[in-house]
């Protein structure tokens, strides 16, 4: 990840500079994707017997 993406993401989150200094890339990264995950419409599925056989 380069520099500006980083601070792309950070401005999508809505983070202010003053804050990176407490938080690290690693959190910040999934920060964003959990972000993303909230869009998802299919966490309500649930595996039934056939899929855990295929598993």
């Amino acid at each position: 990840m380069t520099t500006p993406l980083f601070l792309l993401r950070c401005k999508q989150l809505g983070l202010a500079m003053t804050e990176l200094d407490m938080l690290t890339i690693g959190l910040i990264n999934d920060m964003f994707t959990e972000r993303e995950n909230d869009d998802y419409e299919g966490w309500h599925e649930v595996a039934g017997q056939a899929d855990m056989d295929s598993f």
